[in-house]
């Protein structure tokens, strides 16, 4: 690497996370040098964005930087993330560090241990400096609570980031981090990365297991997994985080190899199933199609066949049985909040919407959604048979006003539930599939949509391999950074 590149604080922040890394292992930079970098950038646009949140003390964090530098001097390398500033997701663990989970609740709640999935990013080196902000339990692709106020869009400071996963989105797109680890139940991996112009990849159910956790068994719509500002950094931290863990008994135990994916890969004849809005079903703000179609247009041109398709199973059978499972499976997440009466007035009006309409359900309507969950999955496998991949928006709207708690109505179609305007979300989800979120252009407005990539069961590195020969077609898109 040319060491007139590292040279300025601005280079560094806007470098990928596998360069920092080369950088860091040749000596072209210090870990010291990259972390003042880093904090610099931080005490320049956090306070324009909120997406950084318990930023920890300055002196601690160069002194753990120098103490990457000494191992590093000694010839030790913890592994591809030492010395890597990085930033945690609010739901996940961090011992010593509180985990507000956006609650008023949870305000000053310090975890004992980390999650695993930090225990494997800290294993590979990263320093952890603080933690990216998010919905209220996580709750809502909008990124905004009492504890830390709203995070916003550095595209348009007027509107949301997206969520849950929405500080750590700004914080990519703002040059904060160079890599970022995040959560998806309804796409929050997804939305907030098509909202801010980055890479966002929902993996495999199983992939990157979750521990602890109450439930191991049945709580299997939400997943850890990475961002990036380049496939190659998602790829690596993918590959840090997943693998099986006995105590995430659904945790896949086959190994698999994504720390890097552009090898052996032929875009040509590779066929994508193109499903737009569903046939008119999932009612899109203007222009969102449009943009996504730019996305299409560079597969195309990369050899890939784009096939206008229809989903072939009702999508109303879909939604209904999402709904049973996800009132089931967040109102469990918020029962423990409630054994305190005194509580619910501190508790946002849609988690206690998630909560009390669940309480009338039965176990008999429970397997009924998963039959129709299981019929679904079936379904996608025939589909599988004559297309390798499956598209969808990343979104149903453009970034919304950040004062706004969700969209009403969408191109006049009103909304029934505080996010059905997440619908599109959902499929990959419910089927436990490999799905990333790829940049593909900005509305007249300047705003950015992201574009869904769907893989067959446990086809990650297919997914990451597609996207990464996409990523080389479309640098005029990803080169559009925010202009803070």
């Amino acid at each position: 690497m040319d060491s007139t590149l590292i040279a300025t604080t601005k280079t560094l922040t806007t470098l990928p996370a596998h360069a920092l890394s080369q950088a860091i292992h040749n000596k072209q930079i210090s870990c010291r040098e990259l972390m003042a970098a880093t904090l610099e950038r931080i005490a320049q646009v956090n306070p324009i964005v909120n997406a950084i949140v318990s930023l920890r003390d300055e002196a601690t964090l160069l002194q753990e930087a120098d103490h990457c530098d000494a191992l590093l001097a000694r010839g030790q390398s913890m592994g591809w993330m030492h010395g890597l500033p990085q930033a945690i997701k609010d739901l996940a663990p961090t011992k010593g560090l509180r985990t507000t989970l956006g609650s008023p609740l949870m305000h000053d709640f310090v975890p004992q241990e980390d999650g695993l999935m930090v225990q494997r990013m800290k294993a590979a080196g990263c320093i952890v400096i603080g933690k990216t902000n998010v919905p209220e339990f996580g709750l809502g692709s909008h990124t905004f609570n009492e504890v830390f106020g709203p995070t916003l869009n550095p595209y348009d400071l007027a509107k949301s980031a997206g969520g849950s996963s929405g500080g750590a989105a700004a914080a990519l797109a703002t040059g904060m981090l160079s890599v970022a680890d995040g959560s998806d139940f309804m796409g929050s991996l997804r939305n907030p990365a098509a909202w801010c112009n980055i890479f966002g990849m929902r993996p495999s159910q199983g992939r990157v297991p979750m521990w602890p956790a109450t439930d191991v068994w049945t709580a299997q719509l939400g997943t850890e997994g990475p961002m990036g500002r380049s496939v190659r950094d998602l790829a690596l931290l993918l590959q840090t985080q997943s693998g099986y863990d006995q105590r995430a008994p659904i945790s896949i135990a086959a190994p698999a190899i994504f720390h890097w994916a552009e090898g052996g890969f032929y875009t040509k004849n590779k066929r994508i199933a193109w499903l737009g809005d569903l046939q008119g079903y999932l009612p899109m703000e203007p222009g969102v199609l449009d943009v996504c179609e730019q996305g299409l247009q560079r597969l195309g041109h990369m050899g890939c066949v784009v096939e206008p398709t229809a989903l072939g199973f009702a999508p109303e059978r879909v939604w209904d049985a999402w709904l049973v499972w996800r009132k089931a499976l967040v109102a469990s997440r918020i029962a423990p909040f409630l054994l305190q009466p005194h509580n619910r007035q501190r508790i946002k009006a849609e988690a206690l919407w998630e909560h009390d309409s669940a309480q009338s359900l039965t176990g008999a309507q429970f397997m009924h959604a998963s039959s129709t969950r299981s019929s679904f999955y079936q379904h996608l496998l025939g589909l599988f048979e004559s297309c390798d991949y499956l598209a969808l928006p990343s979104a149903q709207t453009f970034a919304f006003d950040v004062q706004q708690r969700w969209p009403q109505e969408i191109n006049g179609r009103a909304m029934d539930t505080y996010h059905r305007w997440m619908e599109c979300v959902i499929y990959a989800t419910f089927a436990g599939l490999p799905c990333i979120s790829i940049p593909c252009g900005f509305n007249a407005a300047g705003l950015p949509m992201g574009l869904q990539i769907i893989g067959k069961p446990q086809d990650d590195l297919g997914v990451l391999q597609l996207a990464h020969a996409y990523e080389q077609v479309a640098q005029e898109v990803l080169a559009r950074r925010p202009a803070l």
